[in-house]
């Protein structure tokens, strides 16, 4: 088990609804890269092999806003509104977010194709040219923008 407190929910369907058009793109990325645990030291979230760094896990957990469960999906958590993923954390820093527009002044990360190329903008979970405090702002007020803008993601 990770080191972190994450608020995870393993009925996904209650929170990500699979049959939303919204959802297809990165719901087909995560079952393609899927594992099942291969072995005791396998980090798990859910019933699957963790496909983010447990740092990144808990840097998601910090930055969430209030009251908004990280919610398993595939190994990766995710955080959704009304049905819809909004966000995803993969790898050690990339968080994708969907969202019509970034902020300016965001630093991206490396594209993650295909889901770059769909919608998803990659952005560097740390902000690492701002100051700790800062960058943490930043990315909380770029989550919860994309949570509020569900509805707008085609």
């Amino acid at each position: 088990m990770l080191p972190f407190r994450a608020t995870v929910n393993t009925v996904v369907s209650e929170l990500v609804r699979p049959d939303l058009p919204q959802n297809q793109d990165l719901l087909s990325y995560l079952r393609e890269h899927a594992c099942r645990p291969g072995g005791p030291g396998d980090h798990v979230l859910g019933e699957w092999q963790l496909h983010t760094h447990p740092d990144l896990v808990e840097r998601l957990e910090l930055v969430a806003p209030d009251g908004c469960p990280l919610i398993p999906l595939f190994g990766v958590p995710v955080l959704a509104a009304d049905g819809i993923v909004a966000v995803a954390a993969l790898g050690t820093s990339w968080l994708l977010v969907k969202i019509p527009e970034l902020p300016t002044g965001v630093e991206l990360a490396a594209p993650l194709p295909p889901l770059t190329d769909q919608g998803w903008h990659a952005v560097n979970a740390w902000q690492s040219a701002l100051p700790d405090t800062e960058g943490q702002r930043k990315v909380s007020q770029l989550l919860a923008a994309a949570l509020r803008h569900v509805n707008d993601i085609t």
